[in-house]
């Protein structure tokens, strides 16, 4: 671990219009333009590279966020599928910081706003956490984001059947592909307590797949939610949120 409180903290970010930010004081930097900021980095893809980059289209953002590696795109669907979260920035900065008379820096995955509140995201498999220089950059960047009152989160491996769960139910993330009738029709039944096969038989007069897709895309939506701890199936219990 680093000894040493962060000093001389700056940040560098990318306007939408393209131009690049440098050198800006960390307790200055209007988190409004973080939040408005263009990925730090682009892909670098080499021979032999261990980690599978690529873009995701991102209901919440309504647009393609990108992820460099399998667990940045677990985060990414679980922050899509939160309804708290109003928006998704994929590695939004470059940090700057002297800890303990060296010159450190540090480009975190996420900057989500949960709640309208900025959070800051690093994700890393949960075997890497013990490694010293990972926990020291964790633990200064940790500092850094207290600073501006944000809240810092370390995100590792998910439970798998939630993740199983999310990355089925993204399949019907994208609103325009619903009949809204049909979506109002069921958003308006008497849903609480039924089973996700039941649901989808309240719809008369639609097609079965249909009236189902539907109900998964009310899940998605958080207008039904679940026990994410079950695998789904035709038998899973759905309730109104509180």
């Amino acid at each position: 671990m680093l000894a040493g409180e962060p000093e001389r903290v700056t940040v560098d970010y990318r306007r939408p219009a393209g131009r690049t930010v440098e050198g800006q004081p960390w307790d200055t930097v209007p988190v409004a333009a973080l939040i408005a900021a263009l990925p730090w980095r682009t892909f670098r893809w080499h021979q032999g590279q261990r980690h599978y980059s690529g873009t995701y289209w991102s209901a919440t953002q309504r647009d393609h966020v990108i992820y460099e590696s399998r667990l940045e795109l677990a985060r990414l669907l679980f922050a899509d599928f939160d309804r708290r979260v109003s928006a998704i920035v994929a590695q939004p900065f470059l940090l700057h910081a002297v800890v303990g008379g060296a010159h450190r820096r540090h480009v975190p995955d996420f900057l989500l706003v949960v709640d309208d509140r900025a959070v800051i995201v690093d994700v890393k498999p949960a075997r890497r956490l013990v490694d010293a220089t990972v926990a020291a950059t964790l633990a200064w960047t940790a500092e850094v984001v207290a600073l501006r009152g944000m809240r810092y989160e370390v995100w590792t491996e998910p439970p798998e059947v939630e993740l199983a769960n999310v990355r089925f139910l993204a399949g019907y993330r994208r609103a325009w592909l619903f009949d809204a009738d049909l979506v109002a029709r069921l958003s308006a039944a008497d849903l609480d307590g039924a089973t996700v096969s039941v649901a989808a038989g309240c719809a008369a007069g639609w097609p079965a797949p249909v009236a189902r897709a539907a109900v998964l895309h009310l899940m998605w939506t958080g207008h039904l939610v679940f026990d994410m701890a079950v695998r789904l199936s035709g038998a899973t219990v759905l309730r109104r949120p509180a």
